[in-house]
Parts: C-alpha cells; structure tokens; sequence
C-alpha cells in the first residue's frame, strides 16, 4: 500500500521534515514491511504560464500544429527558479516564451503548465530547445500524462479545468503536488486495519510513541439521524460457508442531484495518485478515496438503473454478469451476489456489474457500504481470477461498525463536491456480531515471551490497542474486549504478541537456548539423510516440484506398488480452495512433479536430467477432513483431537526420479550414451543399498510405464515398494521429453521400516574368486529374475555374486523356450577355491533350476 505523506499528517505526529525513508522505519518497528519510497520524476523548472497567443498552422503532413506565446513569469520580468532569474539557451528575458504545441484544448487566456528548458520529466526525458514545423521551440506546455500525475494524454494540464488558478511564473510542484512524496509498505497479511490510512496513523502513532496526538479519521463524519428506511435491502443467504453469513450489514445511502460533469478536485486526485489509484471519475474518486481513507470498500450504483429492492443472495444456476472491466462471467452457485429484479448487478465485496455503474448522465446515487464475510470474498475473486482493492480488504477484515460511517463521509463528498443533495434516510441492517472477549493472565505474556511486563505496561498497550481492559481480578486474570477493527486478535497469544510488538521486540533478551543432552537425529532422520547425500554423491539433482497436480496426473500414475493403482476411482484429496482448478488434488505419485520439471528444464534447453525428490504422498482413507472446526484459544477434547486425526489422509515418504537425455556430456573419443530402464533400476539399487536393504526386482506392467521395460520393486518379502523402468512413449510424446526417459518411484517409508537396525559390512576376501557361466533354456514365459533367485539358493554359500548378462531367442533355441545366460563367481573366505568346488556349486545351482523350473543346460 502507498502512504502519501501530506494525507498521512492529517491523522498524525508526522514531522514536516520527515521522508518516505523516515515513516517507513518507524513503521518497521512495529511488524510492518518496508517496500519502496515514491516520489515524483520531474526536476528542473516547471511553472505556471498564461497563453498569450495561439496560431493553428497546417502542416504537410495534415497535423495541425499551434504556434504559441506563453507568459511564464510576472510581466517585465525573466522567468525564475530557486530564487534566481533562469538565463540561457532558450530562456526569453521578458518571461514570454515561443512554444509548439500539437494539443487543440486551450485557449489564448488559459494558464496551463509549462516545462522550460533544464526540466527533466519521467523517463529522463529532458527539455531543451529544438527546431521544429519550422520554429525553435523553447519549452513545453505539458499533459497530466507527460508530468507523470495522470494518464490523461490527449489534451494538456487546463488549471481552470482542475479549479485551479496562479500567477505566471508560480512553480507547479506544490502547486500540482510534484514535491510530495508517498512510502509503499507490505501490510501484514491478516491485519486489513492496515489497508487504509485509518490503520497505518495509528501504527505510525504506536510506533512513536505518540498516539495523544493521533487523530482517528472515522470519528470526524459523524452519521447523521436517519429519518426513516432508505432503499429497501434484503440479505437472503440460504448457503453459508462455514455457518457464517456472507453478509452480515448493509448500509445504503442515496444523494440526489450531483452534476456527473464535474472534475474531480486537484487535491482528492492528487492523494489519489500519490496512493497508487488512477482517477476516473468525481464519483468513482469519492468512493476510491473514502476506501482509502478508512478502509471501507464502496459502490456506487446508478439509481437510476435499479430495477426494485436489492438482495444480497448466492447465484442461481445459469446466471451471467458482466462486471466493470467488461467480461461476460458465468456464476456459480457459492458466489454471493448483490441483485435486483432483472437480477445479478455485482459479484459482492469483489466488483460492481457494468448494468449499474456511474456514468456520465448519473445524477441520483445509492452509496452502498456492506461488510462481508472474508472466506467467501476471497473464493469468489480466486475462482474468477478478479483482483480488487475491495477484495483486498474484505479478505483480510473490515470493520464492522465503520460501515454507516464511510458512508456519510461519501455523502458528504457527493454534497460537497459533485453538488448532490443526500437523502436523510438511511438504509442499515445487518446483525453486529459479538465483541471478541479474551481472559488473559497476567503473567502469561511474560511466560510467553520471556520478558517481565509490569501491570502497567500490559493495560497501556492493551488499550493503546483500542481494547477495552478490565481487571485484573482475584485471580490475576484480566477481560479484554478486542476492538471491532482487530478481527486476527482471537487467543490471549495473539495479545501477548501485542504486547511486545508495541513495548518493541528489540526489549526481547538475545539468549540462545541450551540444547538438551542425549538427543540427536532420530534413526529415520539419519537414514533419510544418508538417502539424500548418497543420491548427490551419485551425480542425481534434488529438486523440489509442488504437491498440486490434476485429477488425471494421479489416475496415471497412481499409488506405487499396485498393480491397478491408476483406476479412474483411486482415491485422493482434492483441494477445497486451490491455487488452480487445473490443479486441484494433491499427489499421490512423485513423478507427476517431477514431470513437469524435466519438462520445464527440457524446453530451455538442458535436455540432459538426472533429477529426484523425496517427499510426501497424500493416500487418503475412509475418512478425509473434519465435519467443524474446533474453537480456537483452548485445547479440544480427546474425541475431537481423534476424530481430526482420523481424516488426515496418510503421507508415507516417497523417492521419484526421473533421468533424461544422455548420461554423460560427449567428447572426443567418447560417445555418451541414453539413459535406459537400467539406469532407473541401478538408482533403485543404489538408493536400497543405502539403508541396507535388498531389492527383488520382476518384470511389471503399468500404464505409464514402457510395455516391455517396466520393473516392479520389491522386499525379499515378497512386499511392492515402487516402480522403475521407461516411460511410455506416448507419455513422453506428449511431455516432449527424451523417447527413451526412464523413471522410478520408491516407497521410501517402507524401505526405513525394512532396514536393519545395524548394517554390516561383509569382510573383503584376500583369495582369489573363480568364474563361471551357465545358459539354461527354460520357458519363454518365465520371468528371469525367478530363474536368477533360484540359482542363487542353489549355489549356497560360496555364491558371491550372480548376473543375467543374456536373454536369447532364436536360431537353435526351441519354440516356446529362451536362453538366460548367467554369471556366476564364487569365493571362500579362507582359502582359494579348486575349480572342482567352484563346479560343484555350479552344478548345485542348475539342479535347483531344473527341478524348479525344467530347466536344461544349454
């Protein structure tokens, strides 16, 4: 939000002196973010001139230019600037200067603003005299737009037309506010208090110490007494969200008579612009300003285009409104409306509806100041991706008793301003919720906070708050009523927060706890943590992707270890309020996410991958969430504690990985090769080992998986924890990724649950190993890793390592059968092995083969 600095001394202790730079860090002790310091572009000398004379020359090029004569100082005398008579290139000693000028909307008489040579306006434009349509032209008579206060390009700055009048030669900057300057601030997110200038004079007054002379500005329009119902309203909200109404009052007053051709004033759309907010119109500036000054958002309606009562109410299927920036928009049935008989006439608390707005032919208004419930604000703007200063403020809280406030201080502008005559009757109904009332001890803030607060000190800062304190009372305890603009103080945490964020944190003691003696990482933390550094130490990129995906993302790839993980119906959580419809659910695979980051990093250009995240998976049960919501500020009951338990969904910790591209970079005399299914299984390995755990790999089928180079990953168990292999060509067809871009997905959960408490090491051997290799046909179906397990029980204990290093079918091998090659080498801790051993361990291993499986030597 921009603070401008005069707008701001209105309220309060703010020094004359003081910069941008000053209010922001006085603003920072008390929590609130500092962003930048805005100021005004222009420099040099900018100053009133009265046009003299004024000659339309046609030119070639069918532009019609103005030859001008503009006083810009007192007559007899040269311009001025700083105090000092301007001399040089350009500067007429009689303060008449010759100017072009290709606007049409001045007259001879007008003044209008002149920027002389030396002045530099925004964009380091600089102005100096130059040549042209046959003219030196010394200066310029400027725009709103070219000044940088306005977007108004088409015409230049008439003083008349902004009820403005000087003297030639007077500077422009106070005159047109070009030397003040506005502090922009990052308010806290649920403090809406701070959205307005109401709320930060009073921080600005906290933080200095000076709150005496803080002038609150919703105490100076007092509403005048209503002589009956205005406008008749209704609010028929047959669907609220969380129990709670999506309003609970609307006020609504009506001013007759105003003259929609008035200009906004110089000073409203100074503090306007300064603010950041472009001026449209007297009235749309009126509601835009009382917004601003207390942190009520307005309409205002077109009485005359009202058609009968309104209504606040929820959509009805079917409905459609067009809203102020023009677009058809398709309602649904959660978003609140603000209707009339021909129907919908605004998106409530978010934009007003184009059927209804001020235009230039308005002359009766109906000024409406609501309060709306924050929750369903903020899903109305989320689902038609609608920002809105009003949206702003309504999700973050807005003062319920401000609003018949705000809403005769616009009347009072309309009145004053636009001429208008305000009805005394008044429009207000609603139902005022309940004062926040919060017992807080009196010593829990320093229990809290770790600082000694004097009773003094806690009843100063709690009504320095605004609160209502009484007590303490026997028990030490004190009531404090919070004030009706502080919605995010609700536990009596929030008032020890207060506390010290006034009294100031820097009164907080710097001590560093003492780490407690015994404790360390936990064995899984350990584990995760030897996963994570041996995966790097790999060549593998950890990266982080969001848990957000799509419906059909969790259909495809599913829940690892199932065998029909992707049906249609697999169960997952889907968001109540996401960031994207698009994506909506929560994962229940990592590859999905990390998909989408090959993808990203793909597209621009880094085609070689080898990338992983370990994270959570959300598997959901029979229940999902909680039907209410326990209270805040006190501990809930067991049962409720259970029943919030039981509907959160499970998250066990998977591995993904994704490797795409090529495994290595190429160079001379080396060509790299693609990552392949065994690069993914080598991972699955490698990441196994790292906790000590054997994985049993066979041959898999799964959807989003290669037909034929897809493996299912298992315990000696016999239990599925995860997938590796190659992806489906469609798949990557689709992501534009590498055709041969292999991927795993492992249970990581599981594999900690099977790990050995110890892992031991086996001792390295000193003799010399003995090779062998055995073919053996069997049948076609069967899956290789059921023939390698089985050799490997048959060879006993002299078997240190087994592989498949063939599969053959072909010429010589019978139909129906295959030929699996292994390698087999054999060893003995304390002796050199005789070729008749290492034979007859061989020998063993094919025995176990062929009674198993009718295997026979090739």
């Amino acid at each position: 939000m921009r603070i401008p600095l005069s707008w701001l001394r209105d309220y309060t202790a703010l020094p004359a002196e003081a910069s941008a730079e000053d209010l922001m860090a006085d603003l920072v002790r008390v929590g609130i973010e500092e962003e930048a310091a805005h100021r005004s572009e222009v420099s040099g000398p900018v100053v009133v001139g009265q046009v003299l004379s004024k000659v339309e020359e046609p030119q070639k090029n069918g532009k019609t230019i103005n030859w001008c004569q503009v006083r810009v100082a007192p007559e007899g005398q040269g311009p001025q600037w700083g105090g000092e008579v301007l001399a040089g290139e350009g500067i007429s000693p009689d303060g008449v200067q010759g100017i072009v000028c290709g606007a049409h909307n001045f007259q001879e008489g007008d003044k209008v603003i002149v920027t002389l040579p030396g002045a530099v306006l925004p964009g380091e434009f600089r102005i100096t005299p130059r040549k042209t349509y046959g003219h030196v032209s010394a200066g310029m008579i400027a725009s709103a737009r070219e000044l940088g206060i306005g977007q108004e390009h088409d015409g230049i700055l008439v003083l008349a037309d902004l009820g403005l009048d000087a003297e030639p030669g007077t500077s422009a900057y106070e005159l047109l506010g070009l030397d003040e300057e506005a502090a922009e601030v990052s308010p806290t997110p649920d403090r809406g208090y701070q959205f307005s200038m109401r709320g930060i004079a009073r921080e600005y007054a906290h933080a200095t110490g000076t709150l005496d002379q803080f002038t609150d500005p919703a105490t100076l329009p007092q509403p005048a007494p209503s002589t009956g119902e205005g406008h008749p309203v209704s609010i028929d909200d047959d669907a609220p969200i969380h129990g709670r109404a999506g309003a609970d009052r609307f006020v609504a007053r009506i001013v007759r008579g105003i003259d929609p051709q008035r200009p906004t004033p110089d000073w409203l759309a100074r503090r306007l612009r300064l603010a950041g907010i472009r001026p449209i119109s007297l009235a749309v500036d009126i509601s835009n300003y009382v917004m601003l000054e207390l942190g009520q958002p307005m309409h205002f309606y077109d009485l005359g285009t009202l058609s009968g009562p309104i209504v606040v109410r929820r959509a009805r299927s079917g409905e459609r409104l067009t809203t102020l920036d023009g677009k058809d928009r398709a309602l649904y049935s959660e978003d609140l409306l603000i209707a009339d008989d021909s129907g919908p006439i605004g998106l409530a608390g978010v934009m007003g509806g184009a059927s209804t707005e001020i235009s230039e032919q308005s002359k009766d208004v109906l000024i409406e100041a609501a309060h709306f419930e924050e929750v369903s604000v903020a899903r109305t703007r989320r689902r038609h991706k609608l920002s809105s200063e009003a949206a702003k403020r309504f999700e973050r809280g807005v003062d319920w008793r401000i609003a018949d406030i705000a809403a005769q201080r616009a009347a009072d502008l309309l009145v004053e301003l636009a001429g208008g005559e305000a009805e005394q009757r008044v429009t207000d109904i609603g139902q005022e919720p309940e004062t926040q009332r919060i017992v807080l001890p009196m010593d829990y803030p320093a229990q809290r906070i770790g600082v000694d607060f004097t009773a003094e000190q806690i009843e100063t800062s709690l009504r320095d708050l605004g609160a209502e304190v009484t007590g303490p009372d026997g028990q030490g305890d004190y009531l404090v009523n919070v004030p009706s603009w502080r919605q995010d103080l609700a536990t009596k945490d929030d008032l020890a927060e207060e506390i010290i964020r006034l009294i100031g944190y820097d009164k907080i003691p710097a001590t560093l706890p003492v780490a407690p003696p015994g404790r360390g990482l936990s064995r899984p933390q350990q584990l995760r943590r030897r996963l994570y550094q041996g995966l790097a130490d790999a060549g593998l990129t950890e990266v982080i992707a969001y848990p957000f995906v799509s419906r059909a993302a969790n259909q495809r790839f599913g829940t690892a270890g199932s065998a029909d993980s992707a049906a249609p119906d697999a169960p997952m959580v889907k968001l109540a309020n996401p960031i994207s419809e698009e994506f909506s659910f929560l994962r229940i695979s990592m590859l999905p996410g990390l998909l989408e980051t090959a993808k990203r990093n793909v597209s621009r250009g880094l085609k070689d991958l080898a990338i992983f995240e370990i994270g959570s998976v959300f598997l959901p049960g029979q229940a999902v969430g909680s039907s209410s919501i326990p209270p805040l500020g006190e501990r809930p009951a067991d049962d409720v504690l259970n029943g919030l338990d039981a509907g959160i969904p499970d998250q066990p910790l998977r591995l993904g990985a994704v490797l795409a591209g090529q495994e290595s970079r190429p160079a001379p005399g080396h060509a790299p090769r693609a990552w392949d299914y065994a690069d993914a299984l080598d991972v699955a390995r490698l990441a196994a080992a790292l906790l000590g755990v054997e994985l049993v790999v066979n041959q898999a089928q799964h959807h989003a998986f290669h037909p034929g180079r897809a493996a299912q990953l298992s315990l000696r168990s016999g239990a599925p924890v995860g997938y590796a292999g190659e992806l489906h060509p469609k798949l990557l067809a689709e992501s534009d990724l590498p055709a041969r871009t292999a991927a795993l997905e492992l249970d990581v959960s599981a594999l900690i649950e099977a790990a050995p408490e110890v892992i031991v090491a086996k001792p390295l051997s000193t003799y010399p190993a003995a090779t062998q290799d055995v073919a053996l046909l069997v049948p076609q179906e069967l899956p290789a890793v059921q023939v390698l397990e089985t050799l490997r029980g048959g060879a006993g204990e002299l078997l240190e390592h087994i592989e498949l290093f063939d599969d053959y079918r072909g010429q010589g091998v019978p139909e129906g059968r295959k030929s699996l090659a292994f390698g087999l080498r054999f060893r003995a801790p304390d002796r050199t092995l005789t070729a008749d051993e290492a034979s007859a361990a061989r020998q063993a291993a094919v025995a176990a083969a062929a009674e198993a499986f009718g295997a026979e030597l090739r």
